[in-house]
């Protein structure tokens, strides 16, 4: 079940590497949502930022309203590219930013090295980071950084890794709720 809030705008699901499997939040959220688009890269495992983010484009051109992104791991970094590049103010209504890597760290792919250039910037439009506190992908500093410089507010949620299928989320109303908040205050 998705919040009745989520259901009143289209939303894309922006996975990372290996298309967020089925048992991710992504995936439940979309077999949930009667108005959702999942990017589709060339492929999920060939991290090629500029296809990523074409791809993350034409998902959103195909919605009729802005919609809401919610954006998992390497989708977080294409996201951010996204909107640098094409501006998300009237483009999107809201951004989920869950679990971004910081491709600093020594755990990024070394294969991912497109990706290792973005930057955070401001994104204009409400939005948040969430991030875990033993995610081994990123540290939570990074995650406020991101937060810091797009203006989103950030959700630390507690040990739950890269929040991702491993975690055990099912439909994660919590995330659900964050979303929903955004998505409300993009309305007012």
């Amino acid at each position: 079940m998705i919040l009745p809030e989520i259901e009143r705008v289209p939303l894309v699901i922006v996975p990372g590497a290996n298309n967020s499997g089925p048992n991710h939040w992504q995936t439940f959220w979309e077999a949930a949502h009667p108005d959702c688009r999942r990017t589709e890269p060339a492929s999920f495992d060939v991290f090629d930022l500029e296809d990523w983010v074409r791809a993350l484009d034409a998902a959103i051109a195909r919605c009729a309203t802005p919609p809401a992104l919610a954006a998992h791991s390497g989708g977080c970094l294409a996201t951010l590219e996204w909107a640098a590049r094409e501006g998300a103010p009237g483009r999107v209504a809201a951004i989920l930013l869950v679990a971004p890597p910081d491709p600093t760290a020594p755990s990024f792919p070394p294969d991912a090295g497109s990706f290792r250039d973005v930057v955070a910037s401001p994104l204009g439009v409400p939005s948040a980071v969430v991030a875990s506190t033993n995610d081994p992908y990123a540290a939570v500093d990074y995650a406020a950084r991101v937060s810091e410089i797009s203006g989103a507010s950030l959700h630390v949620i507690g040990a739950l890794g890269h929040i991702n299928a491993d975690s055990a989320l099912g439909e994660w109303p919590a995330g659900q709720r964050i979303l929903a908040d955004l998505i409300s205050s993009a309305r007012t």
